[in-house]
């Protein structure tokens, strides 16, 4: 089984508090007498299902097109945190990140994205510091949450960003986990090659392990 866990984007996906919209325009159209139908695209790297790079939080940090494609591609733990307003360090203790250097958290926030909500929810659930410091210990290799950041809205130092950012640890943002159960999987995360970029957007699959 595989699981499309990325976001359909479009004008009315929800985006950042500040950022424009995501826009589609023709810019040749069969119907308006052109020979092909070539539309155009304007959207900020962060909107809907992307990846942060280093530079979006460290001016010295690696860029999207140099980011390692080898830990965007491999096996995957979802942790279901269903019942909790903030992913603590209990909450990822006692899972075996030697293996699974790559952990997705589905929580609350995917019920949004099911019911289609079109209002930034200034009150999703966040990953805090002493669980990124915990999964940095560990080894592991990406972070992935179901909303369009892995940190608190209200946060000013931006910590968990800084943290996971500047030990090169990929962020993956905007999922939308709703159909699919915690456990194990291999995760394929494709961001779109963009040269000296602060994010770029992804689409991601997770894929049943066989037995």
């Amino acid at each position: 089984m595989i699981y499309d866990i990325s976001l359909t984007l479009s004008p009315d996906l929800v985006s950042w508090p500040g950022e424009d919209a995501f826009q589609l325009s023709k810019m040749y159209s069969i119907e308006n007498g052109d020979n092909c139908n070539v539309t155009e695209l304007r959207m900020s790297a962060h909107q809907g299902t992307h990846i942060d790079s280093p530079y979006h939080f460290l001016n010295n940090g690696s860029k999207s097109e140099s980011l390692l494609i080898e830990n965007l591609i491999g096996l995957c733990v979802v942790i279901d945190i269903l019942e909790s307003n903030i992913i603590n360090k209990i909450h990822v203790e006692g899972y075996d990140f030697s293996k699974y250097k790559r952990v997705i958290f589905k929580t609350k926030n995917s019920i949004l994205w099911e019911s289609n909500i079109k209002k930034f929810e200034k009150n999703f659930v966040s990953l805090s510091l002493e669980a990124a410091k915990y999964l940095h210990d560990k080894g592991v290799v990406l972070v992935g949450i179901d909303y369009l950041s892995i940190e608190g809205f209200s946060s000013v130092t931006h910590d968990v960003h800084k943290l996971l950012l500047g030990n090169n640890i990929i962020i993956l943002e905007g999922l939308n986990l709703f159909n699919v159960h915690a456990g194990y999987y291999e995760l394929v995360c494709l961001p779109i090659k963009l040269a000296g970029s602060d994010g770029s957007p992804a689409r991601a699959i997770l894929r049943e392990l066989t037995r």
